[in-house]
């Protein structure tokens, strides 16, 4: 009896190419496919006006049974946030790992082997945002850094596939794919500085801030003693109540 394996090429160099498309043709056909569902429903005229489109749908089409639109949308957005609390640690847990956050960030907990530094930290900055009174101006502020982030960081995919063909690559995608992505990506940048440009405008100028910041604490390594002291005591401080040790231990 033969059992027929994938060649390992195919599996290093298909599996997440082939997993993108599938999971992008999936979601981009249910966003159409309710949008349609709503303009069947209801007239562009009451869209405009509703304050929650997908209430108002299933208020429309389930009557008493409307009640399990907000719990969907709920569970939803609860997944989304998991998610969120899983890829943007590890993004705080790697820079700390490359030296430009304080170094208990990169650190792992004795027991679950998790970067708990790094998870609880994104605790006080979300609260520190919804400190901003306008819940549209926050979405304003951060789509924009989000794509405009994201359009940068492809643009450097594009400039390293020019610049150096021959690193060693996993997985290699056509060319036209990462340019059609990044221009969509400053399409979206373009749509925030139009519609909100004062909130973008701070947003830009605070993301702006980090490039002194990086070369005078990071590149150039000139910290005062002081500052260095009382980052050194908060590792420590941390490292002790949170139970947690560097990776390589």
């Amino acid at each position: 009896m033969t059992v027929s394996t994938v060649p390992e090429p195919y599996t290093a160099s298909w599996t997440v190419p082939l997993a993108i498309c599938i999971s992008m043709a999936i979601v981009t056909s249910c966003y159409v496919l309710t949008n349609v569902a709503y303009y069947t429903v209801m007239s562009a005229e009451e869209l405009l006006a509703s304050s929650a489109v997908a209430v108002t749908f299933a208020e429309r089409l389930l009557g008493n049974f409307s009640i399990a639109v907000p719990v969907f949308v709920a569970l939803s957005c609860y997944g989304t946030m998991n998610g969120c609390v899983f890829a943007l640690s590890r993004m705080f847990y790697v820079a700390s790992r490359e030296g430009q956050l304080p170094e208990v960030l990169s650190m792992i907990h004795v027991r679950r082997h998790t970067p708990l530094a790094a998870v609880l930290i994104m605790y006080p900055m979300t609260m520190l945002q919804l400190l901003v009174g306008d819940i549209y101006s926050l979405l304003n502020f951060m789509s924009f850094l989000r794509w405009l982030f994201i359009g940068v960081v492809v643009l450097g995919l594009i400039y390293l596939r020019y610049t150096k063909p021959d690193l060693p690559r996993p997985f290699k995608v056509p060319l036209f794919f990462p340019v059609v992505f990044c221009i969509t990506c400053f399409f979206m940048v373009f749509l925030s500085l139009y519609s909100d440009p004062v909130n973008t405008g701070i947003g830009f100028a605070i993301s702006l801030t980090g490039i002194p910041a990086y070369y005078i604490f990071i590149y150039f390594n000139h910290r005062p003693k002081w500052l260095q002291r009382t980052l050194d005591s908060f590792n420590r401080t941390l490292q002790i109540i949170l139970e947690v040790v560097p990776a390589d231990q």
